[in-house]
């Protein structure tokens, strides 16, 4: 039966092959290519069409919801760049109103029916006048197309093409945002997107285009089903916009570690053997005198940065005053009205490449704020600066104020030293944040190289509180005001003019000398985070030359502080239990100077010296400075210092119908009730994990071996062990606090030596758990004590007997955030700087 299957299927197949080659006409009769169908002119095809007239002139068809394009200027490079005009308002998530996204340098090449948008690869040049240099270099990395559209009309050298596509899409990338952040897969629905005219326009150096995107998933995250009406379903608005580059008028300047500039770099393969091949640019605006041989001149064309008129009062006032304080930085460079700050007009669009603009965003939860920038990618220039301001920053610091003053004695007065704080805190945020558009990095040397901090805006400022002699808290010079001295040298270095016959170099290195023997000098943001960085001055939210006498003091003022807390911190008709809020910050508010003190333990003062110029390159923090900021370190994990009074605990009850406890707040393990341990806790962990971070344990078994006379790391465990072990709590209270302290150094320092990478830290951390776990052995106290010592030494002893199986116990005590809620995974600025963009809470 099989093969007569088989046969059948057999002459089936030739019976159909024979009819296929008798069906097929013969070579001979082959018909000849059709003629090329000859394509309508633009005119004919753009009838009943809205001209759009202007860079790239576009045509909208509202019949049919399509946006074509006219393209004449083949072979000439052009900024296409994308922005997101509406954002989803979730700090966690990104995507604000006005995020610059991907921006390209591209060109429009036209092959047989279609038209290329070709992005030329400007990370490998040769800067030669040989072209076949040129061109080998070209020929051996990849360009990019990024987009082919099919020619339509044609007329006049100029071709039409249908851009809607290219246009209605996901371009700023919003759904791989939303699914990098678990929120979803996301997809764009054609149906329920389109172009957007309002704010599609054309301009003789610019083409504007917005689209409605819609994104629908089946699946919504949690995040951003909290800020989106339907989660399924999310909407915004996308901005391209095609801009003319500028001319070659601008002259790159090249960048020095010292300077604190972002900017370009690429590799140069036209560049002499011997000498570097990467090269790096600053990246700045475009300034010139009109007068070039005078000290002091105006300007060719100002730097003008436009406010959003949506920016309500006195926010308005202060953000204008903040971001003008450039002017004095200009001034002092040798440009007269150089620097403006205006609102912006309403018939202008904030996503224009003209306009430097400052926006006021709003989210659910308090975020960043940023200093976005366009550039030109083959010079560096800054052809667009963009800042973007979180509203809810101001209202963050009002609460601090609050919590610090607690300012209603009977409920009903009118804050007005906490108000005055918040708004020049938002003066000093703008000018932090314009200056990233106009180049600058983050100087976190500066709060520590003059009193208030006020060597440079390019720092994060803690504010500078006070204690009066009747110990009352002053909040009068919380933040400094006006330009910093740092940041007149940066434009000096950034933007002067110098003479064409003028040694550039030489010149520009003097600038930076001279300031660093008057003490003012750049360290950025890799040297300042807690971990990993060790210069003990180079810190963010830090204050004062001498970190440790800083700390001394700030505890001082949170004392105070805490003395006068209670329902005063909140007006009448609140809920007491949203004292809790202010509470927070309050009870916290040496986070960030203890940050500072303990980079001195391991620490190393340096410079970003270069060869010749004379500055001390490194030197190791001397051991009594090291110890001294570790027992001032210490003194934050002391059972009195983490009490609370009785009287505020007294004063918090559960939270109330319709407020909902949030991330702002302290954990707890009570449930509803308000948890007198865990803050504890939680404040003793980062003290602890910060002191026994396995990068700076290293650095602590690399000094002592290499100076005897520094602490070694057993000299610092000792230290610990001593003021954790040995406290002499005073109540029941004190006493749960310190055995809660104790767990925290002993999960610490089970961490340590099982994940420091250095294997000499393992060594001396498991050690020093073998000698803690025969000290508690003994098994005396009370009872609370006794289960505590018991429960200590079983986690030890499972972890010397088996150091990789995890040891069962609780989370660690989390701290509530003092950065924004869900802060960027970037956590090294700097890199964001590179990419044109910087960031601050």
């Amino acid at each position: 039966m099989q093969r007569q299957r088989t046969a059948a299927r057999v002459v089936i197949m030739a019976i159909s092959a024979l009819a296929l080659l008798n069906s097929a006409p013969a070579a001979s009769q082959t018909p000849p290519s059709a003629a090329p169908q000859q394509l309508v002119t633009i005119a004919a095809k753009t009838a009943g069409m809205t001209r759009l007239d202007g860079f790239v002139p576009a045509y909208w068809d509202e019949k049919a919801g399509k946006i074509w394009l006219e393209i004449s200027r083949f072979n000439q490079e052009i900024l296409y760049y994308v922005s997101l005009p509406s954002g989803v308002g979730q700090n966690e998530l990104g995507l604000n109103r006005g995020d610059l996204g991907p921006s390209y340098v591209v060109q429009f090449e036209r092959v047989g029916p279609k038209v290329l948008m070709v992005q030329p690869n400007y990370d490998y040049r040769a800067t030669s006048t040989s072209a076949m240099e040129r061109k080998s270099v070209a020929d051996a990395f990849p360009t990019s197309v990024i987009w082919g559209f099919r020619i339509e009309a044609e007329e006049g050298g100029r071709a039409l093409v249908d851009a809607t596509d290219f246009f209605v899409r996901d371009a700023h990338g919003v759904a791989n945002s939303l699914r990098r952040s678990n929120q979803g897969t996301y997809r764009m629905d054609g149906t329920r997107s389109a172009i957007y005219m309002p704010r599609t326009k054309a301009f003789p150096k610019n083409t504007e285009v917005e689209v409605t995107v819609t994104l629908t998933t089946d699946a919504a995250g949690g995040l951003i089903g909290s800020v989106t009406p339907s989660g399924d379903a999310v909407t915004v608005r996308q901005h391209h916009s095609f801009v003319e580059l500028p001319d070659a008028g601008y002259e790159p300047r090249v960048s020095d570690p010292r300077a604190g500039f972002f900017g370009i770099s690429y590799m140069d393969y036209a560049t002499p053997i011997g000498q570097p091949i990467r090269k790096q640019f600053i990246s700045r605006h475009r300034l010139q005198k009109t007068d070039p041989s005078a000290r002091v001149s105006d300007v060719i064309k100002p730097i003008v940065y436009f406010l959003d008129p949506g920016t309500p009062e006195p926010v308005r006032s202060a953000l204008l005053e903040g971001a003008r304080w450039w002017s004095e930085a200009f001034e002092a460079a040798g440009f007269r009205n150089a620097f403006k700050v205006e609102m912006l007009p309403d018939t202008a669009d904030p996503m224009d490449l003209r306009y430097n603009v400052i926006q006021w965003v709003h989210r659910s939860t308090r975020g960043w704020s940023f200093g976005s920038t366009v550039t030109d990618p083959r010079t560096g220039e800054i052809l667009k600066g963009h800042v973007t301001l979180g509203s809810l920053r101001v209202r963050q610091d009002y609460l601090i104020g609050e919590g610090l003053t607690a300012p209603y004695a009977t409920g009903t007065e009118d804050a007005a030293k906490v108000r005055a704080m918040a708004l020049a805190r938002i003066r000093q945020l703008s000018a932090h944040e314009v200056g990233h558009t106009l180049g600058l990095a983050h100087n976190y040397i500066a709060s520590a190289q003059h009193a208030g901090g006020k060597q440079s805006v390019m720092d994060y400022p803690h504010p500078v509180v006070e204690l009066a002699a009747d110990g009352m808290i002053e909040l009068d010079d919380a933040y400094a005001t006006g330009i910093g001295e740092w940041d007149k040298v940066a434009i000096r270095f950034g933007y002067s003019q110098l003479a064409a016959n003028t040694n550039q170099q030489a010149t520009l290195d003097t600038v930076l000398l001279n300031a660093a023997r008057r003490g003012i000098s750049f360290l950025s943001d890799q040297d300042a985070r807690p971990t990993g960085s060790a210069h003990p001055q180079a810190h963010l939210w830090d204050n004062g030359a001498n970190v440790v006498s800083e700390l001394d003091r700030m505890i001082g003022v949170r004392a105070a502080a805490l003395d006068k807390f209670g329902e005063r911190a909140i007006k009448t008709h609140m809920p007491l239990a949203t004292i809790e809020e202010a509470l927070v910050p309050l009870y916290l508010h040496h986070r960030y100077q203890v940050e500072a003190a303990v980079k001195s333990v391991g620490g190393q003062y340096y410079t970003y010296a270069l060869r010749g110029d004379g500055q001390e390159p490194l030197r190791m923090v001397p051991a009594t400075e090291q110890m001294a900021a570790l027992d001032a370190v210490l003194k934050t994990v002391n059972p009195s210092f983490l009490t609370l009074p009785r009287r505020i605990i007294n004063t918090i009850p559960p939270r109330p119908y319709g407020y909902p406890a949030t991330a702002e707040l302290f954990d707890r393990n009570t449930g509803l009730v308000f948890d007198v341990i865990t803050p504890a806790a939680a404040a003793a962990n980062m003290t602890l994990s910060l002191l026994l971070d396995p990068e700076r344990a290293a650095r602590v078994v690399e000094q002592r071996a290499l100076d005897p006379s520094l602490p070694s790391l057993r000299d610092v465990l000792s230290r610990i062990h001593a003021v954790t072990f040995a406290a002499k709590p005073t109540d029941s209270y004190e006493a749960e606090i310190a055995r809660a302290v104790q767990r925290v150094y002993v999960d610490n320092l089970i961490a340590l030596a099982t994940r420091a990478t250095m294997s000499q830290v393992r060594a001396v951390a498991s050690m020093t758990l073998k000698d803690l776990a025969a000290e508690l052995a003994g098994g005396s106290g009370d009872y609370p004590s006794q289960a505590h010592a018991y429960l200590l030494r079983t986690d030890i002893t499972r972890f010397i007997e088996r150091p990789l199986a995890p040891i069962p116990s609780a989370r660690s005590p989390i701290m509530p955030p003092g950065q924004p809620i869900g802060q960027p995974a970037m956590w090294f600025l700097g890199l964001r700087c590179d990419a044109a963009i910087c960031d601050e809470w």
